[in-house]
């Protein structure tokens, strides 16, 4: 359960909203060198965690074993604008028999029998599983502001 809620949605439209959108999450978490860094990344919403899978010698595993705390947004790339930000940590756990790889091949792709869901459940040992604890989320929604602007059409 995240501390800090802010914006126009309550926390059960929050939920809603991250069950029900296909929109990746955009993952940010810190480098070494201090930037931070953003990564897509598949995910589920499950029990008040964000959960996603990585390689277990990913580059965002390895920045996630450096320091948990991460950044996220999900919401779409068109207008009308509307989402969800926040913060919290991430931890890392093998994914053993989780069933999480399956969902999110499903969820993204309609299906896991494809070239790239074959590729990854033959991989599904080296996988690790993703849980980010929101500790804060923040909700914008713009699309009664932005009701005569196309979905996918570039601003002039």
């Amino acid at each position: 359960m995240p501390t800090t809620l802010k914006g126009p949605w309550s926390l059960p439209e929050i939920e809603l909203f991250l069950q029900d959108t296909r929109f990746p999450l955009r993952l940010a978490c810190t480098s070494r060198d201090g930037y931070p860094r953003v990564v897509s990344v598949w995910y589920a919403w499950r029990e008040g965690a964000l959960l996603g899978v990585s390689h277990r010698k990913s580059a965002l595993v390895r920045l996630l074993e450096q320091d948990p705390r991460v950044g996220f947004e999900v919401s779409p790339n068109d207008p009308p604008y509307h989402g969800v930000r926040g913060q919290g940590r991430a931890t890392l756990t093998p994914l053993g028999e989780h069933d999480v790889l399956e969902t999110l091949l499903e969820r993204y792709l309609g299906q896991q029998e494809s070239r790239v869901g074959n590729w990854l459940l033959a991989r599904k040992e080296e996988e690790v599983l993703i849980t980010v604890h929101p500790e804060r989320l923040f909700s914008w929604d713009y699309r009664q502001r932005m009701a005569d602007v196309n979905a996918g059409r570039a601003p002039q």
